[in-house]
């Protein structure tokens, strides 16, 4: 009934799916549980089925479901144009100028439907010197769509209603043997896109699964055409990689396929003093496990301990060379990001909180008098403390420091006065203005 409501209302027939079997993996051989899928998706593919289109879950949810991790979000791919979309959701708006996407909100839920795309021909690409497709979107049927997609663990097609897998390139098989494999000639997919040599190293990091020979290959010979790819999708990549939940593991897999000079140049160095690889790497592990507890993670936050040991070197070789600490500072502070900006540029909307995070470093040694209560009223003053603990942690600053903060701040003001430090510096007179002749004048006796 509510079929031919649909196929009245859209004038389309309900199309038959594709029934090769040798492609379909029914629910008794991968047992899915279709209750796992969101509610939003569910809704969604149950809406466009009943209007006469073909919708399925798609990519990386997919995948995770059959790995046995709840996806962090529910794509659905489907036959239908954006405008068809639209029409079928009553909440709904198309989204993007290069490739129209549909957005559909069920309650606090957004589900992201794209229409079936297709590979283009490297003839009717169009590309840039290097062979990177700049623009190749055109709309396609479900199996061109999966051969437009990078990995094959992530082109698979779940239909909740039936409970069926469409698995165009083994990607089954592949996610069962824990693969990460490439659809297509790997050189050939990285050349029209670097970046996927990025996704590669997060995917397998991130998933616990193992490159495939052919697909790891091409790399170390190929990360020189990341120097072509755009900054903003360098930085957007960097920051998956880093708030994977896997971040360690990522930087360590970059690290050995030498793909991080793009991203982070000064990380080599950093990694090369002991202290600043405690430092790196409590930062990193710290990240992922608040990624794990659900708990917001601040990217700023991230890149200020990734450069950290990079400022304090710099602010170092400025104070023996004359400069005055907190002049010093800022100058390193500026040094380092103008540096960082040349390889991978770090939006300048994070610049502020990175640098209010560094600047507040100094002042924790500053233990006596009213000093410790202004810093508790500071707006970054949680950001900045955590960030001393992680400072404490890798013994670049005597624990008891961590420990003298972690207490003062929720101490009452009895315990406060009391665990403030004697000044050890005297304390400086203040000079008296001088009244200017106006004033002088003004406490002069009338006669």
């Amino acid at each position: 009934m509510i079929k031919k409501l649909f196929g009245k209302v859209f004038g389309r027939k309900s199309r038959p799916l594709s029934r090769n079997r040798e492609n379909v993996i029914p629910f008794a051989v991968h047992k899915i549980n279709r209750d796992l899928v969101s509610h939003g998706a569910l809704r969604v593919t149950e809406g466009l089925q009943a209007a006469g289109f073909k919708a399925f879950v798609v990519g990386g949810a997919v995948r995770d479901l059959l790995l046995g991790r709840q996806p962090k979000d529910f794509d659905v791919a489907t036959d239908a144009t954006p405008e068809e979309v639209k029409r079928v959701f009553r909440r709904a708006r198309i989204i993007g100028r290069r490739f129209r996407l549909v957005h559909v909100m069920f309650g606090e839920e957004t589900v992201e439907v794209s229409t079936f795309r297709r590979a283009v021909e490297a003839d009717e690409a169009e590309t840039d010197a290097h062979g990177r497709i700049l623009r190749d979107n055109e709309f396609g049927d479900q199996e061109q769509d999966a051969a437009r997609r990078d990995f094959t663990a992530n082109a698979l097609f779940y239909d909740p209603a039936t409970g069926e897998i469409f698995d165009y390139h083994h990607g089954y098989e592949d996610i069962c043997a824990k693969s990460l494999r490439m659809i297509g000639e790997p050189e050939v997919r990285y050349r029209e896109d670097p970046v996927r040599m990025l996704r590669a190293v997060r995917l397998s990091a991130k998933l616990g699964m193992h490159l495939d020979a052919a697909t790891a290959e091409p790399i170390a010979r190929m990360k020189n055409l990341l120097a072509n790819v755009p900054q903003a999708r360098m930085f957007d990549e960097m920051l998956k990689l880093l708030l994977s939940g896997h971040a360690w593991e990522c930087v360590k897999k970059l690290r050995s396929m030498g793909l991080h000079h793009g991203m982070l140049p000064m990380l080599d160095v950093i990694l090369e003093q002991p202290q600043g690889e405690r430092f790196i790497i409590n930062a990193l592990h710290n990240t992922d496990q608040r990624i794990r507890d659900d708990k917001p993670a601040s990217p700023a936050f991230l890149f200020a301990a990734l450069l950290w040991h990079e400022v304090l070197a710099d602010w170092d070789k400025r104070q023996r060379a004359g400069e005055k600490p907190v002049p010093a500072l800022h100058e390193a502070m500026e040094a380092v990001l103008e540096r960082q900006r040349e390889q991978l540029a770090i939006p300048r909307r994070y610049d502020t909180i990175m640098k209010e995070i560094w600047l507040l470093q100094p002042r924790f040694e500053q233990r006596s008098g009213s000093r410790p209560v202004r810093l508790l009223g500071m707006p970054r003053f949680r950001a900045a403390y955590d960030f001393l603990l992680l400072r404490c942690e890798s013994q670049e600053v005597a624990k008891e420091v961590g420990d003298w903060w972690t207490e003062f701040q929720d101490a009452s003001d009895e315990r406060r006065a009391e665990m403030l430090m004697p000044e050890t510096e005297p304390r400086q007179k203040r000079r008296r203005r001088k009244k200017s002749n106006a004033a002088t004048q003004a406490e002069l006796p009338i006669d």
